[in-house]
């Protein structure tokens, strides 16, 4: 055996593999090790806040790899890119490099591969465009003005019937029974709405376009009708890894099952108590009755949490104990602090918003937390616009999640519209949106053009029926040279700039602002080496930097965190502040009348206690007047109530 030695460490080279061996007793709590060492049948991680889901998956992917398990007969599918590269190197630093050589990623970038291998089984075209929200409004839009007239009665609007659909195909169930239970206000419309949702799907199967919701779909059909193709996919995939499992919807659900039809191998971990994406299509569900779907299911719970005190903890405790519908789970910690969470009484919004911003300063002065480790979440993003106010004043810099992102930037999008007919010509929203942007050609000019363009049967003067032929028959060209070299996107990528600059400048007086968008595009497109797996990247897992950030540089100081709390899943912070916490607004007076939708409320509020290390504070107005249901809300949130001042303790702004 060889020793080198680098200045005064000592370093021992492991020749074999076999030599190393993972210490898991030492790494592990009893419950995480209990979990990393099952290896086959269905195993149930109820993982609680802050217990150390990710260190479990990570683990559990070293370990069946030292077992012998090849990487290629491994799938772990999370619900973000990111959160699937960082387990698995994670894993790689665990054993070794062999970890990162599992299929790992989305539902979605998986069902994407998976469709573009297979798409000829299911008469698609592998060159597909995956259209994102926006550009499937735009699609609705085009078929709605069709089918309603003027004189129709109040008629949903594009991103509400798209809504519709969504639901319907995510929860499985006729879009006439989601009109019915959540927008019965167009029951009167329905027959209008189920013609749209006719056209819309005919429209992309015509255009070769898949939408979000698609991708599930095409998936779940492809393993329900081809046994064969079901049967190789399940034994390729022997060992499924699920993380987020109470964010899956039915679809997902039900594609977990085919595609371990063949070994019932599947570990899912989630937390039941903080499924808070219904809005999404996430089935509540899923997680409760998985020992049902899955034979002979473990389930473990990991109630150690590393993240929170045990003050903080047993609050969490106090509220989970409110849900209807649970794992019954009880979490501690080894966290000392003496500091109870508290709850805020103040006069009004303005006095919330004053004392807040005064207990932000107090916390970075007096106690030396950092800016950056406080951060203050609310049910919903117009709750801070108060507080917002006072920050300001008092030149308290802050950070509001959940604008514009990049990736939705006019300029931005006109770029991927090129690339997407350079990819896929039969792409016609994406053509008529590159074709409105050229001098003299609207709608009407538009739509003469595409029939022309698309026919395959070449171009040229005579054939333009528009009056600025020249800028058609550049455009065309721009399109064609770059089809010829679909392997080099970054060179594809400046190519289109250098032709949409000129347009660029024209359109937008702030375009020198906007060149640097450009630029960091072009940056992003060095990456890939293909146009397809650029543009399929871009739509699945956009990049999440606002279009703030791009313009004006990340921020240099630190800065206040404001948040709505289902953007702050997963994160944590020194001190939490929950802002609005009133009856009628924590949880919404919508509520109200539905257990599921008042559970889901509560483990919204979950969420948001546990985000907390060792400061929490909880505030509510007594003095808020609700337009939507004409009162004056003043009590504190039903969650809190009758809470005891052991756990919970009670403080008045005066």
């Amino acid at each position: 055996m060889e020793y080198i030695t680098v200045k005064k460490y000592t370093l021992k080279r492991i020749e074999n593999k076999s030599e190393y061996k993972i210490d898991y007793e030492k790494e592990l709590n009893p419950q995480q090790l209990d979990a990393v060492k099952q290896k086959d049948g269905a195993i149930l991680v109820i993982a609680g806040a802050g217990s150390g889901k990710t260190k479990t998956l990570t683990y559990r992917v070293a370990r069946l790899i030292e077992d012998g398990i090849s990487p290629n007969n491994i799938l772990l599918l999370t619900f973000t890119k990111k959160a699937a590269r960082e387990m698995l190197s994670r894993a790689a630093l665990v054993l070794d490099s062999r970890c990162e050589e599992v299929k790992g990623g989305t539902f979605h970038s998986f069902a994407n591969i998976i469709l573009r291998k297979y798409s000829s089984v299911l008469e698609l075209n592998n060159n597909f465009t995956i259209a994102d929200r926006p550009d499937c409004e735009d699609i609705i839009n085009h078929i709605r003005s069709k089918v309603i007239n003027k004189q129709e009665k109040r008629f949903p609007k594009k991103h509400t019937i798209l809504d519709i659909y969504s639901k319907s195909i995510n929860k499985n169930i006729p879009s006439d029974e989601v009109i019915l239970s959540e927008y019965k206000n167009f029951e009167h419309a329905s027959v209008k709405i189920n013609e749209i949702i006719r056209q819309y799907t005919l429209y992309k199967r015509q255009n070769s376009i898949l939408d979000y919701d698609d991708l599930l779909l095409y998936l779940k059909v492809l393993l329900e009708t081809k046994p064969e193709i079901r049967k190789k996919l399940s034994n390729q995939y022997k060992y499924i890894l699920v993380d987020e499992y109470q964010d899956t919807n039915t679809i997902q659900a039900e594609i977990i099952k085919l595609l371990a039809s063949e070994h019932n191998n599947v570990m899912a971990v989630g937390d039941d108590s903080q499924s808070i994406y219904s809005f999404r299509g996430a089935n509540f569900k899923n997680i409760l009755d998985f020992p049902n779907i899955f034979e002979n299911t473990k389930i473990i719970k990991l109630e150690q949490n590393y993240r929170s005190s045990g003050n903080i903890l047993a609050l969490a405790n106090e509220i989970l104990l409110k849900a209807k519908e649970k794992y019954t789970k009880t979490l501690f910690s080894n966290i000392e602090c003496p500091i109870k969470p508290a709850l805020i009484c103040a006069k009004d919004l303005k006095t919330e918003a004053e004392f807040i911003a005064q207990r932000v300063l107090e916390l970075t002065e007096e106690e030396n937390i950092p800016l950056s480790d406080i951060c203050v979440l609310a049910r919903s993003a117009r709750m801070t616009y108060n507080l917002e106010i006072e920050l300001s004043k008092r030149n308290i810099p802050f950070k509001k999640f959940g604008g514009m992102k990049f990736i939705e930037a006019a300029h931005i999008k006109d770029i991927i519209a090129h690339l997407r007919v350079i990819l896929n010509p039969s792409d016609i929203i994406s053509y008529t949106r590159i074709l409105l942007l050229l001098d003299g050609i609207g709608t009407q000019s538009a739509n003469k053009l595409l029939p022309v363009l698309t026919d395959g049967n070449g171009l040229n003067n005579d054939k333009l029926p528009v009056k600025n032929p020249e800028a058609v028959l550049k455009l065309v060209n721009l399109i064609n040279i770059n089809q010829t070299n679909l392997y080099n996107p970054a060179k594809i990528v400046q190519s289109v700039i250098n032709y949409y600059e000129p347009i660029l400048a024209d359109k937008y007086d702030d375009s020198s602002k906007r060149k640097k968008d450009l630029e960091h595009f072009y940056a992003l497109s060095e990456k890939y080496s293909s146009l397809e797996d650029f543009l399929s990247d871009l739509a699945l897992e956009p990049p999440d930097t606002s279009v703030s950030d791009i313009e004006e540089g990340a921020f240099k100081d630190e800065y206040l965190t404001l948040s709505t709390i289902h953007s702050a899943k997963g994160l944590e912070y020194k001190a939490v502040f929950i802002i609005g916490a009133v009856d009628g607004r924590f949880p919404s007076t919508f509520s109200f009348n539905s257990t599921e939708e008042l559970d889901e409320e509560l483990r919204l509020m979950y969420v948001a206690v546990t985000r907390a290390k060792t400061h929490l504070l909880i505030t509510y107005p007594i003095d808020m007047f609700d337009y939507s249901t004409n009162m004056v809300l003043s009590k504190p949130s039903r969650f809190l109530d009758e809470i005891s001042q052991e756990i919970l303790e009670k403080w008045i702004v005066e």
